[in-house]
């Protein structure tokens, strides 16, 4: 599995620590295998050349060297190598000349069929020598017998061995990270305990087999190629695990991480800034005028050109810095270190002149221009969600205003003001209870008789009255208040419809869910646990998700469908026809019903053949698919009588009933639950 946007092999600079680091390390290495081969006399390295034996570890080792077990987290192709069994064996039983120079030869071969920078495999084939040294030297210093090659250990000199392992792992650990910190640009400590209890069970299971190629080694030859099989089940296994993070953390298309990890990774980040007193950088890019190459020229070229931007973005970043596709034409950059304002433009001008290089294909050239929105923890905002936001202010100002590069400026913001006191205010009404839920019934179309309701959030505003969620979702979207308004709307609503059934009235409520709720790993808990607090059955809740929501990561956003899916609610796909979704998309997921946008559902009586052709074909492909429709936005006797004639099951809108308070419910539906017309 290749990294397609890797950068370590791009070489260092000549001079810089890294550069410095590796020629060191690669000269060390270098110096110890030309010391350690003195050794061997030209006999004895003809006698060896000559025994099939020191082939078939050769190819093993190379082999290993070619199928790390990968890890989750680490880049693809790296990770612990399954040759280490067999060096760690060769170093057992011919001693380290024989180990370095096959793991040196092995080290080479794999590093030309990976395309490996010659920079690269240098430096790991020096670490390896360094590594094996170690290694002889512990088992030398423990067993002061070991002077004749080849050795076969007993049972009571294992310990020697497991030190020499432990000391073999923990000389490699440091070498490898040391480089790695030093290309990533992040304290050593940051790195050496990352995945560290995950390397260390791995590594010991490696080593673990190394005494039983060695006994192996000595009946036949024909027994070593044997532990292949078990290393590539361990090595496959850990490739599926490693491949299934990797899809629900990074984009498909470009392989840059996700919306989710960059929220993950944003996250820590702001913890570790506020610890350490430094700031974090955030970086919104939107390409300009991209939509004209998708309209010309086809999804499959502006897929194409968006790998190309990709690959250029992530070579013109720190590789300590995370890039981020969002969706669609939009990227994001964090800096996990970043001095001030200025620096970050720097970084931003920087992106901004190798994005603007034209990019050729298919016989044509394209010029792109992207619109850039530079925003800093702790200067702009106190946490990732409103730092999001501040950078997505000043990209759409750098946008607005043409310039390519912008800050976030408060004066800039028309709305932060105001947002910011709402912020405080909402998260204030939701510990005082000011939250309430209106319902608006959904009425079956072939007899009028309400089949459920759709419960709406209401704010009640000390000063400004009752507000709608139109005035107050976009503050929750963008903050962290959204966890906790879910967790009321569901007990506040679940609670009324345990009431109501004990009143008799058992129809199901929906409730809506947005992109924070629905992405929130803990939400299928909480509506499980809300669910039992309430007594009330997984079907008669309904949740809603728009079509906005589930575009913004349809890969993750499926898998949080099918969570809640397994809970037994009903799943209802929310504005659909508003431009967004397709029905390709729709077939892949497990809906119960669809209810259609009220402009889409306008078409039916707006006077145009083409309208209606088109919401009745949609609606019929809907059916198809085993799914029920909902006209929503139905404000007209013509338009509920439309969507009757169109094959809508149910319909929703003023026509029918307004929102009502909870109260008001049972005596609606007594009203008009007989049969007659709404």
């Amino acid at each position: 599995m290749k990294d397609p946007i890797g950068t370590r092999d791009i070489g260092p600079r000549v001079g810089t620590p890294l550069w410095l680091y590796m020629a060191a390390a690669t000269a060390a290495g270098a110096a110890l295998l030309a010391f350690s081969s003195l050794e061997l006399g030209l006999d004895q390295l003809a006698n060896l050349a000559g025994e099939p034996l020191v082939w078939v570890l050769l190819c093993m080792v190379t082999l290993g060297e070619l199928r790390p077990i990968a890890m989750p987290g680490q880049a693809p192709g790296s990770g612990a190598p399954t040759s280490l069994p067999f060096t760690f064996a060769l170093v057992i039983f011919y001693g380290l000349p024989v180990a370095a120079l096959l793991q040196c030869a092995a080290t080479v071969i794999a590093g030309a069929a990976r395309r490996h920078a010659p920079h690269r495999t240098a430096f790991n084939a020096a670490q390896y020598v360094l590594t094996l040294g170690t290694a002889d030297a512990v088992l030398r210093l423990t067993l002061p017998g070991i002077v004749t090659s080849p050795w076969l250990p007993a049972g009571g000199e294992l310990i020697a061995i497991a030190l020499a392992g432990a000391a073999s792992f923990l000389v490699n650990r440091v070498l490898v990270l040391s480089a790695v910190a030093m290309h990533e640009r992040v304290p050593l400590q940051q790195v050496m305990f990352k995945g560290l209890g995950q390397q260390v069970y791995v590594n010991t299971v490696l080593l673990s087999l190394s005494p039983l190629i060695v006994i192996a080694m000595t009946h036949s030859v024909l027994y070593v190629p044997l532990f292949a099989f078990p290393l590539g089940a361990l090595y496959t296994s850990a490739l599926l695990s490693v491949k299934r993070d990797h899809q629900a953390n990074h984009d498909e298309l470009t392989g840059l991480a996700n919306r989710k990890l960059l929220t993950v990774r944003a996250r820590q980040e702001v913890d570790q800034a506020h610890q350490r007193g430094t700031r974090v950088g955030l970086l919104l890019l939107d390409l300009d005028r991209f939509k004209e190459v998708n309209d010309t020229l086809g999804h499959p070229t502006g897929d194409r050109l968006l790998q190309t931007l990709a690959r250029r973005l992530t070579h013109s970043v720190r590789p300590a810095d995370l890039v981020a596709r969002l969706g669609g034409d939009e990227f994001a950059i964090l800096l996990p270190q970043v001095r001030d304002t200025a620096s970050a433009r720097e970084v931003a001008l920087r992106l901004r002149g190798a994005l603007s290089e034209p990019v050729r294909m298919d016989g044509m050239d394209f010029d792109l221009q992207v619109s850039t929105g530079i925003a800093l923890y702790p200067d702009d905002a106190p946490d990732f969600e409103l730092l999001m936001q501040r950078a997505d202010v000043a990209m759409y100002v750098a946008k607005a205003d043409r310039t390519g590069v912008e800050s976030y400026d408060p004066g800039k913001d028309r709305n932060s003001t105001a947002r910011l006191s709402m912020y405080s205010e909402l998260r204030r009404g939701l510990a005082d209870g000011a939250l309430e839920m209106h319902y608006q019934p959904k009425v079956s179309l072939a007899d009028d008789r309400p089949i459920g309701l759709e419960a709406l959030a209401r704010w009640r505003h000390p000063h400004r009255g009752l507000l709608t969620p139109d005035e107050f979702m976009p503050v929750i979207e963008h903050s962290n208040l959204f966890r906790a308004f879910t967790g009321q709307v569901l007990d506040i609503t679940l609670a009324r419809v345990a009431q109501w059934r004990k009143a008799g009235l058992t129809l199901p409520v929906a409730v809506n869910l947005g992109v924070r709720e629905l992405l929130d790993p803990e939400l299928p808990e909480t509506v499980a646990a809300a669910l039992r607090e309430h007594g009330v059955p997984p079907g008669q809740l309904v949740l809603e998700i728009s079509e906005q929501t589930l575009i913004t990561d349809l890969g993750a956003t499926t898998g949080a469908v099918e969570r809640l899916r397994s809970l037994g609610v009903g799943l209802a796909l929310d504005d659909f026809g508003t431009g967004h979704f397709t029905l390709a998309q729709l077939a892949g997921l497990p809906l119960d019903e669809v209810k259609i946008h009220g402009s889409f559902t306008a078409r039916l009586v707006d006077g145009t053949a083409n309208g209606r052709t088109v919401v009745h074909g949609a609606i019929a492909l809907v059916h198809a698919l085993g799914m029920r429709t909902t006209a929503e936005g139905v404000q007209t006797r013509a338009l509920a009588e439309a969507a009757r004639d169109t094959g809508c099951h149910a319909a929703q809108g003023h026509h029918l009933a307004r929102p009502m308070k909870a109260r008001d419910v049972p005596a609606w539906m007594s009203a008009h639950d007989t049969g007659t017309p709404v």
